[in-house]
């Protein structure tokens, strides 16, 4: 029995800042910092825009691509956030019910730092291999944090990727060929109860954490799979920002041209747990029938998720039906400065 996906969408808020307006703030050297982590800007979300709001609009977007298949059919929802609007009321719950979904369906929310979509869509996809639903979502999306000046400022963005799950032959677009998944207790990243930001391990972030974590799951999976990375059209990577993807995949063996289409984050930024999956619905948007594509997440921690995916003839058939997730990238953006984007962020705390 196949499983693949077999709907997929984004959302990308429209507002933007540059690296520019929040390094004169602090009186940082822009170049050097556009140099260091190869940003331009990142998006922003409005006042109106969290984990669910974005998360139901991926969703919809989804839906658009899945050839007809109905709310009142998905058997299980997950959500993998950092930035869940409550710490105890589930996200998940609200989006099912305004995609329409009904009541018997399974639904949690997920949270292993920037990791949890890849996770949300790993969950998804092994209950419908199972058996146990037909169809299943799973979603990652951020309004990812950064304190004040602090490096991660620079990169924390915001964006929402959405996919459903079936095993339906008709309706496959993109088949999980495998999945991998590589794991260890590395604290290079953090945030306790209370806190409204996190903090890092600084340079500790690249090695041992993210370089170690995620060649260790791209060898893995492609090793399981017996393929090399001239085999496949497309690799996506976790990004932090737009220099450790790229890195990682050249020391993999991959080409630029391989890995171009989902570097995101020199426009878009970090979307935490959106990163890799909105890149892979990049990916999708152009990707050709029999195309290979390799995705490898990476959650601080530390872990990563990789999946291989096999596009089918139905892509050309859907993928127009809803936004595509390049031109929600740079089309129509609302640039703003650093004393809306800290009002918009809840950078301005009063009374504290």
């Amino acid at each position: 029995m196949s499983v693949g996906i077999v709907g997929y969408g984004a959302f990308i808020p429209r507002r933007r800042i540059k690296l520019e307006e929040i390094a004169k703030v602090w009186g940082a050297d822009a170049p050097s910092y556009r140099r260091g982590l190869q940003l331009n800007e990142k998006s922003v979300p409005g006042a109106d825009e969290d984990t669910v709001t974005m998360s139901v609009e991926a969703t919809r977007n989804a839906f658009a691509r899945s050839g007809g298949i109905e709310p009142a059919e998905i058997g299980a929802l997950y959500i993998g956030s950092e930035s869940h609007p409550y710490a105890v009321k589930p996200s998940g719950t609200i989006v099912a019910e305004a995609i329409g979904a009904t009541p018997d369906i399974h639904i949690a929310d997920f949270e292993f730092a920037c990791k949890a979509g890849t996770e949300s869509m790993f969950v998804a996809q092994s209950l419908v291999k199972a058996g146990e639903v037909k169809y299943a979502v799973g979603i990652g999306a951020d309004t990812s944090q950064g304190a004040p000046g602090d490096a991660l400022e620079y990169s924390a963005a915001a964006g929402a990727a959405a996919f459903i799950f079936g095993d339906d032959d008709e309706r496959i677009l993109a088949e999980v060929v495998e999945t991998y998944s590589w794991t260890t207790d590395t604290p290079d990243f953090w945030r306790r109860e209370y806190m409204h930001y996190p903090r890092h391990g600084s340079r500790f972030t690249g090695e041992p954490a993210y370089f170690r974590t995620t060649m260790s799951s791209a060898q893995g999976i492609m090793e399981m799979a017996g393929l090399e990375p001239r085999d496949f059209a497309h690799a996506i990577f976790h990004q932090p920002n737009g220099k450790f993807p790229m890195r990682v995949g050249k020391k993999l063996g991959f080409t630029q041209e391989q890995l171009e289409t989902g570097w995101l984050s020199p426009w878009l930024g970090n979307t935490y747990s959106g990163a890799s999956p909105i890149g892979l619905t990049a990916v999708l948007d152009i990707a050709k029938p029999g195309d290979l594509i390799l995705l490898t997440s990476f959650g601080s921690g530390a872990g990563s998720d990789s999946f291989i995916f096999r596009v089918t003839d139905r892509i050309e058939l859907v993928r127009d039906r809803a936004p595509g997730t390049r031109k929600q990238l740079d089309e129509n953006q609302i640039y703003v400065d650093y004393g809306t984007y800290a009002k918009l962020r809840g950078k301005i705390r009063m009374g504290e």
